[in-house]
């Protein structure tokens, strides 16, 4: 009998245990969701500025597979054109963790207009797709938290297109001969009513045919590219004369041989002498290749005089060389192999002389 009672006095203190640190870890994922909370869409470490003058996309990390847990990532998408606003449309493959008690709280995305501060929606789980939302400027917040459980998929996708807003003439009852502008209402202006800048830019931006046809012709866009390609023997053009008619994807490569060799990250010597700036040290080999930002940027989209090449994204990679140095006092070399830290350009991009900062 004394036995069977210890048996069961020790069962009971270990489902205390087991409640106390089932509780404890329940807890801990509250606290964790309010620190979270206190890093709020104003943290500028995680802050990444994206200049939009075309349509484009922002997604959650390895969309649509599950994202990493413990991130906090924030955009701000700032428009080229100021009287302009951003429209975003989510993508319909949509799911983060579920919500509780209908409250995201722990994995979600959310929108900000970040004018007055104003929070638009917040979105997690995956039941609906968030609605489309529009920004009151030319700027417009989105962030993305994940805590340490439960991470989800697909993630999200959010697309982002310029939006110019509809002018109407009103009159002042005040002052009954001043007449002035108010937007009344956005609108997604199609290809044609576009500002012809707005247009090229948009035009430009896109990497295949299909998907600029698509664009100009979203109802009828297929048999908008079979009459490109259709031929028309009133009036031949050279490539018919010459026996050379190219089909889209001849097209296609023309755009990414432009891609290509733009301004792009590509294979630079350099003098680790020079790059580092030890004349007193001999290095060997004396030169490495790194990768540095090169080629023009004849088709920029940004509306300035002159615009130029420069790294978006640069990282530090190590290179073990050898390295002679003379040695102190006495005749002779000291050799060793050490590291040296060289600049890799990762990414490039075309600004405007003069404005390099992010």
């Amino acid at each position: 009998m004394l036995l069977f009672g210890l048996l069961l006095l020790t069962s009971a203190l270990a489902g205390q245990r087991h409640g106390t640190q089932a509780e404890s870890n329940l807890s801990s994922k509250f606290q964790y969701s309010s620190n979270k909370e206190q890093n709020g869409v104003q943290d500028p470490q995680h802050e990444r500025i994206i200049t939009v003058s075309t349509n484009g996309s922002i997604h959650s990390p390895r969309f649509p597979h599950t994202y990493p847990r413990n991130m906090v990532l924030v955009w701000r998408l700032v428009a080229a054109e100021e009287n302009v606003w951003i429209q975003l449309t989510f993508d319909e493959r949509f799911g983060l963790e579920d919500p509780e008690d209908d409250i995201c709280k722990y994995d979600f995305v959310e929108v900000e207009e970040p004018s007055d501060g104003t929070i638009l929606g917040r979105w997690c789980g995956s039941g609906t797709v968030p609605g489309k939302q529009i920004s009151k400027g030319n700027q417009i917040r989105i962030r993305f938290v994940s805590d340490e459980y439960f991470p989800s998929e697909p993630g999200f996708c959010i697309h982002y297109n310029i939006v110019v807003p509809i002018l109407k003439a009103t009159r002042d009852q005040s002052y009954p001969g001043e007449q002035f502008t108010e937007a009344v209402s956005p609108s997604v202006l199609p290809p044609s009513a576009l500002p012809l800048d707005l247009l090229n830019n948009a035009v430009t931006a896109f990497s295949t045919l299909e998907d600029l046809i698509r664009y100009l012709e979203p109802d009828r866009w297929q048999l908008d590219l079979e009459d490109l390609y259709r031929p028309t023997w009133q009036l031949l053009g050279k490539a018919f004369v010459f026996g050379r008619k190219s089909r889209v994807v001849d097209l296609n490569l023309l755009k990414e041989e432009v891609r290509l060799y733009s301004c792009t990250p590509r294979n630079f010597s350099v003098s680790i002498r020079e790059e580092l700036k030890r004349t007193d040290t001999i290095f060997w080999p004396g030169c490495l290749l790194v990768k540095r930002c090169g080629g023009n940027c004849a088709c920029c989209l940004h509306n300035c005089h002159e615009c130029q090449c420069v790294p978006s994204k640069v990282t530090k990679k190590y290179h073990e060389v050898l390295q002679l140095r003379p040695k102190s006092g006495v005749r002779g070399l000291h050799k060793s192999l050490t590291d040296v830290a060289l600049e890799h350009h990762e990414e490039c991009d075309c600004v405007c002389r003069g404005h390099t900062g992010g």
